[in-house]
């Protein structure tokens, strides 16, 4: 945890006549920052993490950005030779597509807070022989991804999990080269209309989403409509 230490007068004793310095920790604006959703990803840190149950959960076609895969990797706009990052890539879905996508002279950076996803994704690409990819660890607060190092930004069905969503909105636009796209699925959370799930487990609903990222430096491109996608949508943004 980053943090400044600023030294400032802290207790005067005028008994004694003596002024004592004392070390004050202020915390930076990432740090102060409070979790929105505590505890949200704590079932993907389980070492036992059942990874069948998660790709029998995520790679159906009952699932809505399976089925329609093919049409969310065009919308997407990804071009042989770019370096895209899968923040929250899950089972990988995305990340095996985009690696097929960019070749040879394209990268792929599989992200994920889950080791035990990231080692499913590296045995999986080792099965199918993909070595245009990196697996990378990231934190709760950043997708620890080198400075201006990716074309495109994916987050699928994932921003509803950020738990500190300032935090890693400045680290996916730190990460993004200038003009690189952020493209983010989510699921409508319509009081009313979505499903229990939805309403208890998203967070917010687009609008908000899209002003968070929109506050965060991002400028919003184009709201993409899918025919596959009922319960969910996509924005694809700009890096300002």
């Amino acid at each position: 945890m980053k943090r400044t230490l600023q030294f400032q007068l802290a207790i005067l004793l005028l008994a004694s006549g003596l002024i004592l310095l004392l070390p004050v920790v202020i915390l930076s604006g990432e740090d102060a920052e409070e979790s929105v959703r505590p505890g949200i990803n704590d079932r993907f840190l389980d070492p036992e993490l059942n990874i069948d149950e998660w790709i029998g959960r995520f790679e159906v076609e009952s699932r809505e950005v399976f089925a329609a895969r093919r049409e969310v990797l065009k919308a997407c706009g990804i071009k042989p030779g770019q370096r895209v990052a899968d923040v929250g890539a899950g089972t990988g879905l995305y990340t095996r597509l985009f690696a097929d996508a960019v070749g040879n002279d394209g990268w792929v950076y599989a992200v994920d807070i889950s080791p035990r996803f990231l080692e499913h994704i590296n045995g999986k690409m080792r099965e199918e022989n993909v070595t245009n990819y990196t697996s990378v660890l990231c934190s709760d607060r950043s997708v620890q991804l080198p400075p201006n190092s990716v074309d495109v930004v994916f987050i699928c069905d994932t921003y509803h999990h950020f738990e500190y969503p300032q935090s890693t909105l400045k680290s996916i636009h730190q990460a993004l080269k200038p003009d690189g796209t952020l493209s983010v699925i989510d699921f409508e959370r319509i009081p009313g209309k979505s499903r229990e799930f939805i309403l208890k487990h998203v967070r917010a609903g687009k609008e908000v989403f899209r002003g968070e990222i929109v506050d965060a430096g991002f400028q919003l491109i184009d709201d993409v409509t899918i025919p596959g996608l009922k319960e969910n949508y996509l924005l694809r943004f700009r890096r300002e």
